[in-house]
């Protein structure tokens, strides 16, 4: 089963995917020609590029990874409503031709307000889908599973596992779960500002799921700037986004305990490796919310 999307979060910089079309390749069949240094991306090569009349545009070349299969059908769904607008795709390269956005991310922005921004996002992305959107309920077999194996001297409050294997089973019964496309990793860094200064989302990992499991990104994203204030800092932007969106605060606060428990464990599984810290973010964000 391929993994939770948007749950690990912590993919290596600078990764060169496998498994689709050489750059090169699709430069020549687009009419295209490279306008800059490849751009920072975590999962794909992206390239500023011109097209042979002079416009400007980026170049996405993905991996063969589950979580991005869909992401042209979602763009194509938003159609440059909060999301960057898709200009050409060749799904079975994984190749994607977008407008050029930004610089500036929400990166810059002070993350309350950047948490107001995100919620106004949301109602513009989240719509009723579903096939061939892969439901979010589907994914939950394995980590659950995985949670429920765990050693009870595994480095994680054993409280919160067990509150997280019992949340998630409820959630993944509930068909309130399913039906909404939601991008699934929207966090600062995946919302630049177009030409006309208006906000709009990048690199969606998109499902037929539910609006309030969109939080928890906003929550461990730039968690280094919460330093001597994490609690209050999470219970911050945590409200700000709920109370902004219109969101069920119990509902959503279900959601980013299971997410971070699950984002432990893929640390745990060995197979995500990542900075030990990591463990305590994790934990520190599913108590915050809570306590």
């Amino acid at each position: 089963m391929p993994e939770l999307p948007g749950a690990r979060g912590r993919p290596a910089r600078g990764v060169r995917v496998t498994g689709s079309a050489p750059l090169d390749e699709l430069l020549a069949d687009w009419e295209l020609v490279l306008d800059g240094p490849p751009l920072d991306s975590r999962t794909a090569t992206v390239v500023p590029v011109r097209s042979r009349d002079g416009a400007s545009a980026v170049l996405k070349v993905g991996g063969d990874d589950a979580e991005s299969e869909h992401e042209h059908l979602a763009l194509t769904r938003w159609d440059g409503d909060g999301a960057v607008r898709l200009l050409r795709a060749d799904p079975r390269r994984r190749a994607l031709l977008l407008e050029r956005l930004g610089p500036a991310s929400l990166e810059d922005v002070w993350d309350v307000q950047a948490c107001e921004i995100v919620a106004g996002l949301y109602a513009r992305l989240h719509r009723p889908t579903g096939a061939p959107f892969v439901r979010l309920t589907d994914y939950f077999a394995e980590p659950l599973a995985g949670l429920a194996a765990l050693p009870r001297n595994a480095p994680l409050p054993r409280r919160l596992v067990e509150q997280a294997i019992g949340l998630g089973r409820d959630l993944a019964g509930d068909e309130a779960s399913n039906g909404i496309l939601i991008h699934t990793d929207l966090h600062y860094e995946n919302v630049l500002l177009d030409a006309d200064g208006t906000w709009r989302a990048i690199d969606p990992k998109p499902l037929s799921g539910d609006p309030h499991y969109e939080v928890a990104p906003l929550l461990w994203n730039r968690f280094d700037e919460l330093a001597g204030d994490v609690r209050d800092g999470i219970r911050r932007r945590f409200h700000t986004v709920v109370d902004a969106a219109g969101l069920d605060e119990r509902r959503a606060r279900d959601w980013v305990v299971v997410r971070m428990m699950v984002n432990a464990w893929w640390q745990l599984s060995g197979e995500d490796p990542g900075p030990d810290e990591w463990l305590t973010t994790c934990v520190a964000v599913a108590k915050a919310v809570q306590d």
